[in-house]
């Protein structure tokens, strides 16, 4: 998940690498994320805290079933035109052993998969795309040092080989685009306990799982075939490694990375049951202005859906804004789409956008749902 999540990682890949992939509807995000019925013997597993080790953990981790690499944020034109982007880099492993290059430069158990997507936020109108890859012969793949991750032609990498950034992340589809120059304004953040994120009771059912809240925006944007000048913009890198996180009863989440007016960053993700109310392991950081960070559990937010946006192609029902407080922090928020329709029908259905905050702060961030268009209803 990003946060629980904030992935789709496994959702979107087991279909994928099926033998015989599974029509959509017939894969929900529980399933996916909980193991989605297949064997998790051999792989290792996110049971206890662990020393995280930069820039190695930058790269991947192939003995885990599955990772991401996720970038969001929104970026300005110097006249003030606003574009919501994000572009994803699963990793997936087939089986727990390593096949890359055993007798044969085509054979590998690593898949992979990108998504990216941009929003006009002034026009309404909004692109996305995906691609596959094989982990061999260059195809796709990931490394620490220089650090890079890439499917195809799209990529991230950091502009100095020497150190991890700033990054540049690039991705084309046709009449859209990003090439962006990322800059961190802050340290890592550790999310969860250390690093580990619980997403269900049982042991194992986690992540490992690291931020950089705000990063720097410049570049350029394609859109519909116009070159945009990016003068401005932040920007959010999620990233997690696991091999099975959601439990029993959870059938997917809703995860915001909002920046606010004042300098502080707030991550949160609800778990979701099927009758709508959060799970207890619902958490989140809420990021100070220097860096400091303060560990959020259910108890300290109370999020509320507000209203129903319905997708006209999928028939899907979203919350159309939350509002969201944490008493403790003088926190209450709208959290409200730039744009309704930010929602994504490639090989799995979600919503992922651009969002406003308003309230006791302004700013701006990203929100994901997922699980919504299982139920065939906003909750």
């Amino acid at each position: 998940m990003r946060g629980a999540p904030t992935s789709l990682a496994w959702l979107l890949l087991a279909a994928a690498c099926a033998p015989e992939a599974p029509r959509r509807e017939g894969l929900s995000v529980a399933q996916a994320l909980g193991g989605g019925g297949a064997s998790l013997d051999g792989y290792a597993r996110a049971r206890e805290v662990r020393e995280f080790s930069f820039p190695a953990d930058h790269g991947p981790h192939p003995e885990f079933r599955s990772e991401w690499w996720y970038f969001t944020g929104n970026a300005f034109a110097r006249d003030g035109r606003r574009f919501g982007y994000h572009v994803t880099f699963f990793r997936n492993a087939t089986t727990p052993a390593s096949e890359s290059g055993a007798g044969s430069e085509w054979r590998t158990n690593q898949l992979w998969m990108a998504h990216l997507a941009v929003v006009d936020v002034a026009s309404g109108r909004s692109h996305a795309a995906e691609r596959f890859a094989r982990g061999a012969l260059g195809l796709a793949g990931a490394g620490a040092e220089p650090f890079e991750a890439h499917v195809d032609a799209w990529s991230v990498r950091s502009v100095d080989p020497a150190s991890f950034a700033p990054l540049r992340l690039e991705a084309a589809d046709g009449e859209f685009a990003v090439d962006l120059k990322l800059g961190p304004k802050k340290p890592v953040v550790l999310q969860g306990d250390g690093g580990l994120s619980q997403k269900a009771p049982e042991p194992g059912n986690a992540s490992y799982y690291y931020s950089l809240t705000r990063l720097d925006v410049s570049g350029v944007i394609r859109f519909e075939g116009e070159e945009v000048p990016i003068e401005r913009g932040t920007g959010w890198f999620d990233r997690e490694w696991s091999t099975s996180a959601l439990g029993e009863g959870q059938v997917g989440w809703d995860w915001f990375a909002l920046h606010l007016d004042d300098g502080r960053d707030l991550m949160w993700y609800r778990l979701r049951h099927a009758d709508g109310s959060s799970d207890p392991l619902s958490a989140g950081t809420l990021v100070g202005t220097d860096g400091s960070t303060q560990r959020l559990g259910a108890d300290d937010v109370v999020l509320e859906p507000v209203g129903v946006w319905t997708s006209p192609r999928t028939g899907a029902g979203y919350p159309a804004a939350f509002r969201l407080q944490i008493a403790g922090q003088g926190l209450d928020l709208r959290v409200q789409a730039a744009v309704s329709d930010q929602e994504l029908d490639l090989t799995f259905r979600y919503w992922e956008g651009a969002v406003d905050v308003s309230g006791s702060h302004r700013g701006h961030g990203f929100l994901e749902m997922t699980g919504y268009a299982d139920l065939g209803a906003g909750r």
